[in-house]
C-alpha cells in the first residue's frame, strides 16, 4: 500500500476520522475537498462524496485516479434490514449491489445490466483483518450483504422486497457505486457501516439522533482496522 482512500458520504462521517490526523492539507477539485495526510508513513486521502451513488463514484474515481491511492476504504452509516442488527451496531460488507438498479423488462434480473454483475464481492484480506480487529476488541461485527439506492428507504414493504430479493442485511446510498469503481480499477477496497436505523423503527424515529454516534462508531472502528494494516 503507498496511498490510503478514506471516504464517506458525509461530513459527519469524516470528522470523527479528520480528529485522527494532524498536518492536513486540504485540496479543493471537482466541487469537493480533499484532505491529504499521513498516519505514521502511511499517506492518506480522506474525503465525503455527498450522498448518492453519482457523487460517491465521482469522489472514488478521483480518489484513484488523480490522487493515486492504491486502496480505499468507506466509513459510514447504515440502515438495518437484519433483524440481527441494532442501532450501533457494526456490519463489513462481503458484497454489494444496486437494489434500485431495475431493467427487468428486458428479461434481466434486478441489479443487472449487461457487462455488469449483480454483485461486488469485497476484498477478502482487508475484511478478514477487520473482522480480526473485531473479534480482538470484543466488537460485535457482522459480515453480510449491503444493498445500495438513490433512496432513502423507510416504507417497510420496499425494505422486505430488497431483502428478500437481495438477501441483504443493511442498506444505504454509496457502497455499490465506489465498490464498481473499486472493482473495475483494481483497487482493493473495504465498505464498513455502523446503524443508524432499523427496520422496525417507528414512524417517531428521528435519523439525525443516531446520525453522530452511530459515525463515530464506524470510524473508531475504522481507524483500528487502518492501525493494522498500515
Amino acid at each position: 500500500m503507498t496511498k490510503l482512500a478514506i471516504m464517506g458520504a458525509m461530513e459527519e462521517e469524516i470528522t470523527p476520522l479528520l480528529k485522527n490526523f494532524t498536518n492536513i492539507n486540504k485540496i479543493d477539485y471537482a466541487n469537493n475537498t480533499y484532505y491529504e495526510c499521513k498516519l505514521g508513513e502511511l499517506d492518506v486521502v480522506i474525503a465525503y462524496s455527498k450522498i448518492g451513488k453519482v457523487f460517491s463514484t465521482l469522489t472514488a474515481s478521483t480518489m484513484i485516479q488523480k490522487f493515486g491511492c492504491d486502496t480505499l476504504l468507506f466509513s459510514g452509516v447504515a440502515g438495518g434490514i437484519n433483524p440481527k442488527l441494532k442501532i450501533g451496531d457494526l456490519i463489513v460488507a462481503n458484497q454489494l449491489l444496486q437494489h434500485d438498479l431495475d431493467i427487468t423488462a428486458f428479461g434481466h434480473p434486478y441489479g443487472y445490466v449487461p457487462g455488469g454483475e449483480v454483485f461486488i464481492k469485497t476484498n477478502d484480506k482487508l475484511k478478514n483483518v477487520a473482522l480480526e480487529v473485531a473479534k480482538e476488541n470484543n466488537i460485535k461485527l457482522i459480515e453480510g450483504t449491503i444493498a445500495t439506492g438513490d433512496q432513502f428507504i423507510a416504507d417497510e414493504k420496499r425494505k422486505d422486497f430488497i431483502k428478500n430479493t437481495f438477501n441483504a442485511d443493511a442498506l444505504e446510498m454509496e457502497g455499490a457505486s465506489v465498490a464498481v469503481v473499486c472493482d473495475a480499477l483494481d483497487v482493493p477496497f473495504l465498505i464498513l457501516r455502523a446503524i443508524s436505523d432499523t427496520a422496525d423503527m417507528d414512524a417517531g424515529f428521528n435519523f439525525d439522533e443516531f446520525l453522530e454516534t452511530s459515525a463515530k462508531n464506524s470510524a473508531d472502528f475504522l481507524m483500528k482496522v487502518i492501525n493494522r494494516i498500515q
